[in-house]
């Protein structure tokens, strides 16, 4: 009977460490939205995440159509009247490339990447000018403009230098006629059945805090990018060719048919520049502190399994006697390490930050378990037991892309290893038993 009481309070002593450990679990919540609004207030200051799209050539024209009209006795008459409407051409060809050279702002405790692109983007059109039908729509072409879209034009260092057919051209504010951010150029306009082949070049400097979108609005997009920061994530929904990713920085490459991309049918329908399908690639930071902290939240609840699992094999196997109180300090302590975490990682890099939290941890945990277990080399013995496991908790968590894999051979060679200590008890004798502590090595 003392077995099986003595097992369900270790459950129940488990289960009531949930309560610190969902508790800083919180405050890792808050300090992440916290976070988040420094992201935003840097945003506000410097420029958002950028997207970038275009160029598209809208060339308007305006008809005489015939439509019936009512007239004053009741019936219809046909009269003419003038209908104006747009031809959307996109480039045959789009190649946008350019460095990103990132850098960092803070505000308060938190740090945000920034970056500056020097971006290019080169198009090529062919402009196939339908003819009038009929002869007497009258059909007047107007005054083309070449739009350029731009998620946040705050990012813009200086004026963009913008040449068509090797001739510069102005750059004027906003997407022509089209609702969105971004910069345009009025052009010649063209003759009705006419073909026109026409390249552009626009070179600018665009700033943005953490992201950058290319959206592929051209029958053949290439687009590459290349930045010293060596922690990208290629995202979107195009993946990369071979890109490069060491510790110079990285370098990637898309070739994007208009047949594998949706973006000319999205931005027809008059879809944000933000929600077309797009090329991402952000500056990600490997070690997120609050990230980490968070996963090894996850992992919390089994450490304190773990070590109240370990205190329980002491108390059956060399009949020993822990108190309850004893088991809650020893999991407080555990839990403690989390709030250590995160705020030591808030001032020093997190890898530091992560070994001060479990030096300090192991080491007042197993000096409290040499007196505890009656003995200081059980005491020691605890606690670099406490240690390995600390050490494969940061494994798990700085490789994060093998964190499954290395998360279930550690449970299986922890499994594993009771299993083979524990070969040989005879659990009915050992349950009966009577434990007694031992004296103070």
């Amino acid at each position: 009977m003392r077995f099986w009481i003595k097992f369900g309070f270790v459950f129940a002593m488990t289960l009531a460490i949930l309560v610190p450990l969902g508790l800083i679990d919180g405050v890792v919540d808050d300090r992440q939205r916290n976070r988040a609004e420094a992201v935003a207030q840097i945003s506000s200051t410097f420029a958002g995440a950028q997207v970038f799209g275009g160029p598209v050539l809208v060339v308007p024209y305006t008809d005489s159509v015939e439509v019936e009209v009512a007239d004053t006795g009741g019936g219809t008459r046909k009269v003419r009247r003038d209908r104006q409407s747009t031809w959307t051409y996109f480039p045959d060809s789009l190649d946008v490339a350019g460095p990103l050279e990132p850098s960092t702002r803070r505000l308060g405790l938190h740090s945000v990447r920034v970056y500056e692109w020097a971006g290019r983007a080169d198009a090529r059109f062919t402009l196939d000018v339908p003819a009038a039908s009929d002869p007497l729509a009258n059909r007047r072409i107007g005054q083309p403009w070449l739009s350029y879209g731009i998620a946040d034009v705050r990012g813009l260092r200086g004026t963009p230098r913008l040449t068509v057919n090797g001739a510069p051209t102005a750059v004027l504010q906003g997407q022509g006629s089209r609702d969105g951010a971004g910069v345009h150029a009025r052009l010649p306009a063209p003759q009705a059945g006419s073909r026109t082949k026409l390249s552009a070049r626009l070179d600018l400097v665009l700033g943005g805090t953490e992201s950058l979108s290319l959206v592929p609005l051209g029958w053949q997009n290439r687009f590459a990018l290349d930045s010293s920061w060596p922690h990208p994530r290629l995202a979107g929904r195009f993946p990369a060719r071979q890109p490069r990713i060491d510790g110079d920085g990285f370098a990637a490459q898309w070739e994007i048919p208009a047949l594998a991309a949706d973006a000319q049918r999205q931005y027809r329908s008059g879809r944000a520049l933000e929600a077309i399908d797009s090329v991402d690639v952000s500056l990600v930071d490997p070690v997120n502190a609050y990230t980490q902290a968070d996963r090894a939240i996850k992992y919390g609840i089994l450490f304190v399994l773990l070590t109240f699992v370990g205190f329980f094999m002491l108390e059956l196997l060399l009949q020993l006697r822990i108190h309850p109180i004893q088991y809650g300090l020893v999991g407080l302590a555990l839990s403690i390490f989390f709030l250590l975490l995160v705020s030591l990682s808030e001032h020093i890099a997190f890898g530091l930050a992560y070994a001060l939290a479990s030096a300090a941890c192991v080491g007042v945990i197993g000096f409290y378990l040499c007196h505890v277990l009656g003995s200081a080399w059980r005491g020691v013995g605890f606690a670099l037991i406490l240690g390995t496991l600390y050490a494969a908790l940061y494994g798990l968590l700085v490789s994060e892309d093998n964190a499954l894999l290395l998360g279930s051979l550690l449970l299986f060679a922890i499994l594993a290893g009771l299993m083979v200590a524990t070969r040989k008890v005879d659990w009915y004798r050992a349950s009966a038993s009577t434990p007694s502590i031992g004296p103070l090595a």
